[in-house]
């Protein structure tokens, strides 16, 4: 077993890699009546094509079929795993991302039970041709329900832009037509691929005993079978040149504006954590609420209320959006474009603009430390590291005001920049 403790903030994390491979980590908080609990798969959205289990030949599978066996995970041949969660009282839930399935509870009682029915669904599959045939039409109207929601046609209209032609380009639940092509097989070939425990890990947070906790996930995971670990091989996401511009109509009172970057490098690792949080941090600075150019795009009614910013990076990729509903789109566009260009100098202006977002982003990240949910879901595995909201905050104080001049110097070139646009139907 494996202690690190945070003494500035009076934590201890216990780390476990148990004889499959599961990677298990508890943070014990006595004080809390609640526990928390999360485990991740590293398989996500873009990971639709690969070498099977046991097999040699690189396949590709629909899109949206991560989504899909996230979904059909929970029903087994005599339960729910959603109706026993509540039959203890517990509550719970899953996601999948681009890169990621997570399945999760929370509970104030009956915990022990309660991570005895994750641990066991999640690792006991059971599909079958009826409830695979059943899913598809449940997904399929959530799939087209999202077809009418213009914030969401904004994000993944951009994101085709930046990754045109690629699996980031695909809806993470994939289309109605993708889904009707999975069968039980497909589901089974993906579970037996990614679904081995050495890719996966454990987070529980919250009132748990460290030892007894311990020892029942052994005893648990005992009982179950698994087969020999096995290397994943998986394609790298395509990379085709940005789409400089596309428009699409939607019943919108007022026009949409996605801008977005396409980063260069991929990063992981502590390095990449850091990256991530001075990319989070610059945009702050050169467009958050404090800023001065934010406000006069706010005062000339370039943006509104609904403007925001994001920096995602994960495996593999990393990406940063800026957005807003205007009925100014080119002074959007060329404004936000005549910022990063000039994010070099504006930054070298803006040391006590820096040291404030630096101190809102601690502030934020301490924060986030009563909850137990952010704890748990911050963590990322091994794309940095077992790095912990704990290591955030310790990273944070090392982000010195060069560190994001010398990023915007390089990572805002207009040539990996996109627009996609929402415009409202012609009456």
């Amino acid at each position: 077993m494996k202690i690190k403790t945070y003494e500035s903030f009076n934590e201890t994390l216990y780390t476990k890699v148990l004889k499959n491979g599961l990677k298990v980590n508890i943070l014990p908080k006595k004080d809390y009546e609640r526990a928390y609990g999360i485990i991740t798969t590293d398989y996500g959205s873009i990971d639709n094509e690969f070498v099977p289990y046991a097999k040699n030949e690189m396949q590709k599978f629909p899109a949206g079929i991560a989504h899909f066996l996230e979904h059909k995970l929970f029903e087994k041949e005599n339960y729910d795993a959603f109706e026993l969660f509540g039959k203890y009282g517990a509550d719970s839930n899953a996601f999948t991302s681009f890169t990621r399935t997570s399945y999760l509870f929370s509970a104030s009682q009956n915990i022990k039970e309660s991570l005895k029915i994750l641990l066991d669904f999640v690792f006991d599959p059971y599909f079958s041709k009826k409830s695979v045939e059943k899913e598809k039409g449940i997904i399929g109207q959530e799939i087209m329900m999202y077809q009418d929601e213009p914030g969401w046609q904004l994000y993944s209209g951009i994101l085709s832009n930046l990754y045109p032609q690629s699996a980031l380009s695909d809806d993470i639940a994939g289309t109605v037509e993708s889904i009707s092509k999975i069968t039980v097989e497909d589901l089974y070939a993906c579970y037996e691929t990614f679904y081995q425990p050495q890719n996966m890990n454990l987070f529980l947070v919250g009132n748990y005993d460290v030892n007894t906790t311990f020892k029942l996930i052994d005893e648990i995971m005992v009982q179950k079978e698994f087969q020999p670990i096995q290397k994943i091989n998986r394609k790298p996401l395509e990379i085709k040149p940005v789409i400089k511009e596309r428009v699409k109509y939607m019943e919108v009172q007022r026009p949409k504006i996605a801008l977005g970057i396409r980063g260069l490098e991929s990063y992981k690792g502590k390095e990449g954590l850091k990256f991530k949080m001075k990319m989070q941090l610059l945009l702050s600075v050169l467009l958050g609420e404090n800023s001065k150019y934010y406000l006069d795009l706010y005062n000339q009614n370039v943006v509104d209320d609904s403007f925001g910013f994001d920096f995602q990076l994960e495996r593999g990729f990393n990406f940063a959006l800026l957005s807003t509903n205007t009925s100014k789109i080119e002074d959007f566009i060329s404004s936000i474009q005549k910022i990063l260009k000039n994010a070099p100098r504006i930054l070298t202006e803006s040391k006590e603009e820096f040291e404030l977002e630096k101190r809102e982003f601690l502030g934020s990240i301490i924060k986030s430390m009563d909850s137990l949910e952010s704890i748990a879901n911050r963590y990322e595995g091994k794309l940095f590291d077992d790095a912990t909201i704990f290591d955030m905050a310790e990273i944070l104080e090392e982000i010195r005001l060069d560190d994001l001049i010398e990023i915007s110097q390089k990572y805002f070139d207009e040539e990996r920049m996109s627009v996609f646009k929402i415009l409202p139907k012609e009456k």
